[in-house]
């Protein structure tokens, strides 16, 4: 992954991505409160606490200074805070894509939005050959926006992830820079 001095910010037609803020963190404290996010996703916690989310400001702080990771905050035009969607380096020019939406803001082709936007700054601006994205298979929906945004469908992986103490099934989707 090729490294910026700045951290970016990527405008789309109505939306915002750009760095996390510390005023942030009470958003995302609160959209993560339900059990859902937990429940769809690999790592984040249930309960959500303010500890998580500035625990998660800071790593994402620390993934942009040392060129492993992009954390961006998925914002309206307004500048509020809708959800969050990042690129994270795993090595041989190819990085994972993960996100999340806060529930008010689901179905309305925000994510959608900004991971095709993403994926293009990760080819474009960051050199990568590949981007990946799994999803658990209780979350169809996931799996239907890597779709929409030009993945295709790489591989089951078996009680690939490990989460409160079960060991989850997980679909991988892939694009490739020149595909």
């Amino acid at each position: 992954m090729r490294a910026l001095k700045e951290f970016p910010v990527i405008e789309t037609e109505r939306l915002i991505l750009s760095q996390l803020q510390e005023e942030d963190i009470p958003f995302v404290t609160e959209y993560l409160q339900d059990k859902i996010f937990s429940d769809l996703t690999s790592n984040i916690p249930y309960p959500y606490t303010r500890e998580h989310a500035e625990f998660w400001l800071e790593m994402s702080r620390k993934s942009f200074e040392d060129n492993t990771g992009y954390t961006f905050a998925v914002r309206n035009k307004e500048g509020n805070i809708l959800g969050a969607i990042g690129l994270h380096d795993r090595d041989d020019d190819k990085a994972e894509l993960g996100y999340w939406m806060g529930k008010p803001f689901w179905n309305k082709g925000y994510i959608t939005e900004a991971a095709s936007a993403l994926i293009d700054f990760g080819f474009k601006e960051l050199q990568l050959n590949k981007i990946y994205a799994t999803y658990f298979l209780h979350n169809p929906a996931s799996g239907r926006i890597m779709e929409k945004i030009g993945m295709e469908k790489e591989a089951l992986l078996k009680q690939h992830l490990k989460k409160d103490n079960g060991y989850f099934d997980v679909q991988m989707y892939s694009v490739l820079k020149n595909a």
